[in-house]
C-alpha cells in the first residue's frame, strides 16, 4: 500500500515536471547575441514571439563576470505589436566587468510597475 502511494506520487512528480518544462508557452525568448559596451554595460539582443501579439510580455536579461556570478539584471517591458515576433536590444549595466549575458526568461504576467500609465 505504502510503495503505492510512493509510485503514485512519483508518477505525479514527473508528470509536472514534464509539463512544466515541455509545454507549449504562450510567449518565448531567444538571445541572439550580446556586445560589451564597456566594463559596466552590456547590450542583449533578443528576440520575443509570442501567440498573442496585442498582449504585452516581460522578459529578464543579465549580465555574468567571467566567474558565472551574475552582475547585471534587468525586466524589459515588451509592448504590444502586430508582429508576432519582434527583436528587442537593451542594455544591462553591471557591478563587475561583464563576460557573457543571457536570455533568463519571458512571461505574459507583466508586474504593474512596467506598465505605462
Amino acid at each position: 500500500m505504502l510503495l503505492t502511494g510512493l509510485v503514485v506520487l512519483a508518477g505525479i512528480g514527473i508528470a509536472y515536471i514534464g509539463y512544466t518544462k515541455f509545454a507549449v508557452k504562450d510567449v518565448e525568448g531567444k538571445q541572439i547575441a550580446f556586445d560589451i559596451v564597456d566594463d559596466r554595460t552590456m547590450n542583449i539582443q533578443f528576440t520575443v514571439t509570442r501567440d498573442n501579439p496585442s498582449e504585452p510580455a516581460v522578459c529578464i536579461i543579465r549580465t555574468r563576470s567571467k566567474d558565472g556570478s551574475e552582475t547585471g539584471r534587468r525586466e524589459v517591458y515588451v509592448a504590444p505589436s502586430d508582429s508576432d515576433t519582434v527583436e528587442i536590444t537593451a542594455p544591462v549595466y553591471a557591478s563587475k566587468p561583464p563576460a557573457m549575458g543571457d536570455l533568463y526568461g519571458c512571461s505574459t504576467n507583466v508586474p504593474d510597475y512596467l506598465r505605462a500609465g
